[in-house]
């Protein structure tokens, strides 16, 4: 039997090659975006966020089986951190009750490994402090200074929506309703958003710095639609509050071999 997906950003990207994929092996799938989409909703509001849940809700007939949160931006602005963090986890809360009616629900979301990069900390725990008015000022603090001080925006992002998933994935809300929550912490993908920085040789040299990627290189985005599709299919039992780089091998490249030692004992 089919199971009913809900897709964000599934006009284009990794969310539209997710879309592709589903739909291809018979399910069903309800994307959400700004346009081009079953539900076109503006995910960096709140309104829009809840009005994006009750419509993507009511076209799935009250039930949702799984939701694949996709939908992001890497621009060096405020609105980054309120589509890529409270875009996620504020729809994800809307859509929990229609995902505890499914017979195994399950949730995934794409993070990124520039979750691992510098970031803001005040703007991390504002974000999860669910502050998106501080959030959003320690970013118009941020971007002011130019968009090298501004890219923060993004990795503190994502380092909020890694830590939000583990923190929430082993709640009763999440876990102790049968509900796997992860993450996927893609490298460099091949997108419409990369394309233009990717097509200089400088472009691709300064990307390649901070993202390491020795296994195949920059990678297609059916290698994290397909990764977000297991982690939401029936299989999945016991995954969750996961963060997986699907990277190329460049979290391994830079953070190395130990990532142990924080609990080991010392004499």
């Amino acid at each position: 039997m089919a199971r009913t997906y809900v897709v964000t950003g599934s006009a284009s990207g990794i969310g539209a090659t997710t879309t592709r994929m589903l739909t291809e092996r018979g399910e069903r799938v309800i994307g959400i975006d700004l346009k081009n989409a079953d539900v076109e909703a503006d995910l960096s509001v709140a309104e829009g966020r809840r009005d994006a849940a009750a419509r993507a809700i009511e076209l799935a007939g009250g039930s949702i089986d799984a939701v694949i949160a996709c939908a992001g931006i890497s621009a060096p602005i405020p609105k980054t951190i309120s589509v890529n963090f409270f875009g996620v986890t504020e729809l994800l809360v809307e859509l929990l009750p229609a995902l505890a009616r499914s017979e195994a629900p399950r949730a995934a979301v794409v993070s990124s490994m520039a979750s691992l990069q510098t970031n803001s900390r005040e703007m991390v725990e504002a974000a999860l402090a669910g502050d998106e008015a501080g959030a959003l000022a320690i970013a118009e603090t941020l971007t002011a200074q130019g968009p090298e001080v501004g890219y923060l925006v993004y990795p503190s992002s994502k380092r909020a929506l890694a830590r939000w998933v583990r923190r929430e994935s082993i709640t009763p809300a999440w876990a102790g309703a049968g509900i796997p929550l992860n993450a996927v912490a893609p490298g460099t993908v091949i997108t419409p958003m990369t394309a233009d920085l990717l097509k200089t040789t400088e472009g691709a040299a300064m990307v390649d710095a901070s993202v390491p990627m020795p296994l195949n290189y920059h990678q297609p985005p059916e290698s994290i639609a397909a990764l977000l599709i297991w982690l939401t299919s029936v299989e999945n039992t016991h995954m969750a509050g996961q963060v997986i780089y699907d990277d190329g091998g460049a979290d391994a490249s830079l953070r190395g071999d130990d990532i142990w030692s924080w609990n080991d004992r010392t004499e």
